[in-house]
């Protein structure tokens, strides 16, 4: 009676296992803070001075958006006149170029002549014996008197002096007669001299060539920019400008670089937080590992929007395997061991970094039939339940164990049949 209860409990508590609905894992819930899963630094190219920072700490950037502005180092035409050449390209070593070239570019002025003049000629007199710096004076060919024109006296050394030529044609080579007089008469000649030519001005700089403002056949007053370049050299002669862009659109996290200050090549100037490296961090104590793991489903609520309703999919994509400091109290009113876990998911435009979240992690369901252990493997045979009549059930018979080598209307084996003589 007993054995056959109970089978039909174990029946019964078999059937209601198969016919339960799937058992749910318990989720838990932490908070965190929307971070960076990667940062991009902004590097100098090149060295200089910092004209202008146009960014700023949180402030939402392009790709090509300007960070930092170098002053650059300009170099301005030193005198009037024809620019006759330009050697180098933006990227070169200004150094480098006036080292082959002896200078970067050279100017042509508007005088091209001078004579170097000597008083030995000059009329037998005091005063046309003595010349001064900054006279104007008269030219004439010795020869004919033909080719005429003016000058200024730039240096004296002794009796020899130099005159540039301010107006006129000549022949280099030829020899003119210099006056104090415009009508150029003998008691007013103060000197003679040959004409030649003068060599076209250098132009050279420091640093690398940034740019250039004129080319080969310019003209060019006193004053006007010619080119500009910057300290220290560029990788491989690859010249990326003054200008120091964000190279990734973001968010810039902290620009190191201040107005006026002197920055050097591969320096850091800025960091920015890509707009596609957004993840929750947060920390979760020692007790909750075991109810979570990687690649585990997530549902995250941004605490701005919490009224709203808007939630998040996500997925955790790191468990650090390395405590962090100790946080909060235990239930033992100790700290309790806390570990980093990071979650990955899609934010919107209206997600910023800092943002408070709250992280669930969704049930997983779990077949009954999973729960149920199995004998086989410790040797222990599983029993098949035998159908059992009702009637039987109602008055406590146990049934007969069928044996299969009996015939209908014959007794089982090892028992004797009851005959009429026995039973009376």
């Amino acid at each position: 009676m007993k054995f056959r209860s109970k089978q039909i409990l174990i029946s019964l508590l078999t059937i209601a296992a198969l016919l339960a609905p799937c058992a749910l894992a318990e989720s838990i819930t932490f908070t965190g803070t929307v971070a960076a899963s990667d940062t991009h630094e902004v590097y100098a190219p090149i060295g200089g001075t910092v004209e202008t920072v146009n960014g700023a700490s949180g402030q939402k950037v392009k790709a090509d958006d300007v960070i930092v502005q170098l002053s650059t180092n300009k170099v301005y035409a030193e005198e009037a006149g024809t620019v006759t050449g330009v050697f180098g390209q933006p990227g070169d070593s200004a150094e480098t170029v006036a080292q082959k070239f002896g200078a970067i570019m050279y100017i042509e002025g508007e005088s091209v002549y001078s004579i170097d003049a000597s008083t030995d000629n000059a009329y037998n007199s005091t005063a046309t014996k003595f010349v001064h710096v900054g006279e104007e004076v008269y030219l004439s060919c010795y020869s004919d008197g033909t080719h005429t024109g003016t000058g200024v006296i730039t240096a004296i050394q002794g009796t020899d002096y130099t005159v540039r030529v301010t107006s006129g044609e000549f022949l280099i080579g030829e020899t003119v007669n210099v006056y104090r007089g415009e009508s150029a008469t003998a008691t007013q000649r103060i000197g003679r001299g040959t004409l030649n030519r003068i060599s076209p001005t250098a132009v050279s700089g420091t640093g690398s060539i940034v740019s250039f403002a004129v080319e080969s056949g310019d003209t060019v007053e006193r004053g006007d920019l010619l080119f500009e370049t910057l300290e220290g050299s560029f990788d491989g002669l690859y010249m990326s400008g003054s200008e120091i862009t964000a190279g990734k659109d973001g968010t810039i996290s902290q620009v190191s670089a201040q107005q006026g200050s002197a920055i050097q090549k591969d320096s850091v100037v800025a960091v920015i937080y890509p707009d596609n490296a957004m993840r929750i961090e947060a920390q979760i104590e020692e007790a909750n590992l075991a109810s979570i793991a990687v690649g585990d489903p997530v549902s995250i609520e941004l605490i701005w929007n919490q009224d709203e309703g808007v939630s998040y999919s996500g997925s955790i994509a790191m468990i650090s395997a390395i405590s962090g400091s100790n946080s909060g109290d235990s239930m033992e009113g100790e700290s309790a061991v806390t570990y980093s876990v990071y979650v990955d998911f899609t934010p919107d435009e209206n997600t910023r970094y800092g943002m408070s979240a709250v992280v669930t992690t969704l049930n997983e369901e779990i077949e009954a039939g999973d729960s149920t252990e199995e004998k086989d493997d410790e040797g222990i045979e599983e029993t098949e339940l035998q159908p059992v009549d009702a009637d039987d059930a109602r008055q406590g018979e146990r049934p007969e164990a069928f044996d299969p080598n009996s015939r209908p209307g014959e007794p089982p084996q090892g028992e004797e049949e009851v005959t009429d003589d026995a039973q009376s």
